[in-house]
């Protein structure tokens, strides 16, 4: 009766560290999840069953490793918030699949996102005939954002600017080059691209934020 006792105090100490840890992890829902996030995730959930199976294993055998991966996600977070490359890298980048009505194969291909993956996550959302998306881009979560021509009549947000850094992807799917962009940021008075945190194009209109009280 002790054993069954001494199981439940540790079940229940491990259950108010994991909540700690995903507090302090941030919150995110579980769509949202980087691979990262979701390895992380389920190591921790797996060393926390394992010390419950095991009642005669130390505890800091456990605590220490589960507070190391805490602290090395938090890190990855902050570097992720200051570097867009680094945030490429972990979390990979947003995939457009469907580009003004046109299905992209060769990103699909490069994704191993195939026609079935694509036609599941559109009856998903209730698209009926894939010949009414205008766009639609698979996220880093896996989610697959879908936007409708009859619903869209406007053009999508393009973003061309993130974290002081040019995405020229963005600026060939515009048909658009580096000297035009340049040209346009002078004429609205932005001089230096690092200093813009944010710009976006859409319908022919710039959105820009700078970093800071700038």
């Amino acid at each position: 009766m002790s054993d069954i006792f001494f199981i439940l105090g540790r079940t229940i100490i491990f259950y108010a560290l994991i909540i700690i840890i995903f507090r302090a992890m941030g919150k995110r829902e579980i769509g949202e999840l980087s691979i990262l996030d979701l390895v992380v995730y389920i190591m921790i959930a797996e060393m926390a069953v394992l010390a419950i199976e095991k009642p005669k294993q130390n505890l800091l055998y456990t605590i220490v490793p589960m507070l190391f991966l805490m602290s090395i996600q938090i890190t990855f977070a902050f570097i992720s918030l200051k570097s867009k490359k680094f945030r490429d890298i972990v979390e990979g980048k947003p995939t457009v699949i469907i580009n003004n009505g046109k299905i992209d194969e060769e990103e699909m291909r490069k994704q191993r996102y195939n026609f079935d993956d694509l036609l599941l996550q559109l009856r998903e959302k209730n698209i009926k005939n894939i010949a009414d998306v205008e766009f639609a881009i698979l996220e880093t979560s896996g989610k697959l954002s879908v936007f409708e021509k009859e619903k869209n009549r406007s053009g999508i947000t393009i973003p061309l600017i993130i974290d002081g850094q040019i995405q020229e992807r963005n600026l060939e799917r515009i048909e658009k080059n580096l000297l035009w962009f340049r040209r346009e940021l002078k004429k609205l008075g932005y001089k230096d691209v690092k200093n813009i945190s944010f710009c976006s194009y859409q319908d022919g209109e710039f959105f820009i934020d700078v970093k800071g009280n700038e």
